[in-house]
């Protein structure tokens, strides 16, 4: 489908809030939020080039909460004030959601994800076959890939503005240890795995420390790394303390079967899950 003429609505009322009050522009920020829920427009995509980030649509997301209302809705015996409506059809979408789990309408997710009570904001995509485990957060925008596991308590950031800010990026078949933190705009690749309680923001150091010298990384975990909380020296005017960074121990061996290897990539270095 080509979306070049709902860009061009989008990106005029972005330069101009007066036209949110026209009848077409709010059919094309309902249109593009539609097409977010279906799958059919990501906000951040994969492209032969890396991932592509849609700013054009990340803005659509930011236009859709000022046209909408403030309503209440139930569920059963629960309340609920506010301008989003809540995800529905997951019967017929093949999605398992446990109470009480809860994503806002706008958020893909794909079939066979498993949604313990968890919480999936707007304009975020999940990918199939992918567990949202107990009390995790999917941040506005994120990209969760298929086959990822994101362990009990795990926080992944969102980002609406700035729109050239890159949304977290969980690819393909990674594993996210409990309490860990993964935020502005972080890419953890293919297959890594993070230990419990790694924190990764767009400063954190990541140090591979496998061979005879430490190699440095920023912004990315790359593909089927293993990893762990750790701590650095650093100098202030008040003396020396330690602060966090994330180190790479090892790498996933491509002899465990996926299905247990994300346990046991961590187990054979005596890490935490």
């Amino acid at each position: 489908m080509n979306y070049r003429h709902l860009q061009d609505l989008i990106e005029s009322a972005w330069e101009n809030r007066a036209l949110l009050s026209e009848s077409s522009t709010i059919a094309a920020i309902d249109q593009v939020i539609a097409s977010i829920d279906a799958g059919a427009l990501r906000v951040a995509e994969p492209s032969q080039e890396g991932w592509k980030v849609n700013e054009w649509v990340k803005k659509a997301v930011v236009l859709y909460f000022p046209i909408r209302k403030m309503e209440t809705f139930e569920a059963g015996p629960l309340e609920f004030h506010d301008k989003m409506a809540l995800k529905t059809g997951y019967a017929e979408k093949g999605i398992r959601v446990v109470p009480h789990a809860v994503a806002r309408y706008g958020a893909f997710i794909d079939r066979d994800v498993i949604l313990m009570p968890s919480y999936v904001n707007i304009g975020a995509y999940v990918g199939a076959r992918t567990m949202v485990d107990t009390w995790a957060t999917v941040g506005s925008c994120a990209q969760i890939g298929s086959d990822v596991h994101l362990s009990g308590g795990v926080g992944i950031g969102g980002v609406l503005e700035p729109l050239q800010a890159a949304p977290v990026i969980i690819e393909d078949g990674a594993f996210i240890g409990s309490r860990c933190i993964v935020v502005e705009g972080v890419h953890v690749e293919k297959e890594a795995v993070l230990g419990a309680n790694v924190v990764l923001t767009a400063s954190t150091k990541i140090i591979d420390v496998t061979g005879p010298s430490p190699v440095e990384y920023k912004g990315r975990i790359p593909a089927r790394s293993v990893v762990i909380p750790g701590s650095q020296t650093k100098e202030f005017p008040a003396g020396n303390y330690q602060v966090p960074c994330a180190l790479i121990i090892g790498q996933r061996k491509e002899s465990t079967d996926k299905k247990t290897s994300l346990n046991d990539a961590l187990r054979t270095y005596n890490v935490a899950v």
